[in-house]
């Protein structure tokens, strides 16, 4: 790889004037200044002005290579020809209607002819929503009221999702056998009673407790590589173990993929050979708006349908299936053909090397994880095995902390602590660039680095 000099990749620190002002206005709007949690600020949130393929343009002229992409939807970065068009087209048409559009049938058709096990789809806004009827359309198949989820793994905003989302080593509780941790302040006793907390990739503790808990779990759900619990892999022999269990016991398996289907062009569980009852999709199925769909097998999925009457699970939305998220996710969904997406498994795992290369180079107390289009560098030796690992020290977080402040002062928008992503405008030199800032943030910060590994 053909090296650019520290010169290359260091410019001065952007000026933030005006998103100083914007952030002073926004103040007296919002609650802390932000809309969301998740936006990141040092010590104030950036503000962008617009998107440009892979780079970001703030409101102060300062240009950023974007590894977030609003959180992994924009798979084709920003302001992509296809899905431009296609919007505008649309709007000129109408927004939304109350009654279906023809356009709504071919996105479902693509997604159901990608997917394994998708037999039948139904669309909502978020994948939020999705994951929340997903486990509704669990109870109602089974009668059982009870979920069973993964330690530190993000499945959106519903409460029974939530549990156990944010757990610590003060709260989480013993390793063989995990206590429901509420998420905010306030979360209810019996959601609490009614969602088992398994951890990722532990056979034996699956075994166990899903075995005990069986008789009340309507579904397990997963994320088939946790994107807050450390972007790992599963291994063969626990998805094994989870089919065996969930079949002899009848308990649903509900696949979320609303990050993770931009692992491929038939989605995460197929790479890992995950063969789930549902499967939630959102974030690259909207082409950049708001979306979120659930998929699974039709004899699952007929919980949804109104032919003989109510169904058993009514399930509307104003907005669910509106032609402009659905006009955008074809486009997008288009150009995601098989090739789209080899190219990306080629960029990630030239990044991901480049990485492990430099750390082993450096012999930096650092690892990567991730697969497909996307990365985590964490600041730890150890690959961390699940959620339990991925818990840090003071002196880690702030090393983490300092890496994306310094990606960010040199031109790069890398998330804090969650999932990265390569996108289809990026090439070699987006890779190279990446690896070059890594270099030489190991090189500068080798004090900060040393001290964290001596408390470690």
């Amino acid at each position: 790889m053909a090296m650019r000099s520290n010169e290359d990749v260091q410019h001065k620190t952007p000026a933030l004037s005006r998103s100083e002002e914007a952030f002073a206005r926004a103040l007296s709007v919002f609650p802390d200044g932000t809309s969301r949690v998740t936006i990141e600020r040092d010590p104030i949130p950036k503000y962008m002005e617009r998107g440009e393929g892979a780079y970001l343009f703030d409101v102060d002229g300062n240009r950023y290579l974007d590894l977030n992409g609003n959180f992994t939807s924009l798979i084709h970065g920003h302001a992509f020809k296809p899905v431009v068009d296609a919007v505008h087209l649309q709007l000129a048409s109408g927004s939304c209607f109350a009654n279906p559009t023809q356009v709504e049938i071919e996105l479902a058709s693509i997604l159901c002819e990608r997917i394994p096990n998708v037999d039948r789809v139904r669309f909502v806004n978020t994948g939020t929503e999705a994951v929340m009827f997903a486990i509704k359309a669990a109870r109602a198949f089974t009668g059982k009221a009870g979920i069973a989820k993964f330690e530190g793994a993000y499945h959106g905003a519903y409460d029974w999702a939530e549990v156990s989302q944010s757990a610590t080593p003060e709260n989480w509780g013993p390793a063989d056998d995990p206590v429901s941790v509420p998420f905010y302040k306030g979360m209810p006793q019996s959601v609490l009673q009614e969602t088992l907390v398994l951890r990722f990739n532990d056979t034996d503790l699956l075994e166990k407790n899903l075995t005990a808990h069986a008789h009340r779990i309507a579904a397990v759900v997963i994320d088939p590589m946790p994107s807050q619990a450390g972007l790992i892999a599963p291994k063969p022999d626990f998805l094994d173990s989870l089919h065996r269990l969930c079949h002899h016991y009848g308990v649903l398996i509900i696949a979320d993929e609303v990050l993770n289907l931009r692992q491929g062009y038939r989605g995460a569980s197929a790479r890992y050979k995950l063969k789930p009852d549902l499967l939630t999709m959102g974030k690259i199925i909207g082409g950049g708006l708001p979306i979120g769909a659930i998929g699974g097998r039709e004899e699952v999925m007929d919980v949804f349908s109104a032919k003989s009457g109510r169904p058993l699970l009514p399930q509307a939305g104003t907005f669910s299936a509106n032609p402009l998220s659905i006009v955008a996710g074809i486009a997008a969904m288009r150009a995601l053909d098989e090739a789209a997406f080899a190219r990306l498994d080629t960029l990630g795992d030239r990044l991901r090397a480049n990485l492990t290369d430099i750390i082993a180079q450096q012999d930096a107390p650092f690892a990567v994880t991730g697969a497909g289009s996307l990365f985590l560098i964490h600041p730890t030796q150890r690959i961390p095995r699940d959620f339990r690992d991925m818990a840090t020290s003071a002196l880690q977080n702030g090393v983490r902390r300092t890496l994306s402040r310094f990606f960010s002062r040199h031109g790069a928008i890398l998330p804090n602590g969650a999932a990265a992503c390569l996108s289809t405008p990026m090439g070699e030199t987006e890779v190279d660039t990446i690896s070059d800032l890594f270099r030489l943030f190991l090189k500068e910060h080798a004090a900060d680095i040393k001290n964290m590994e001596t408390a470690e």
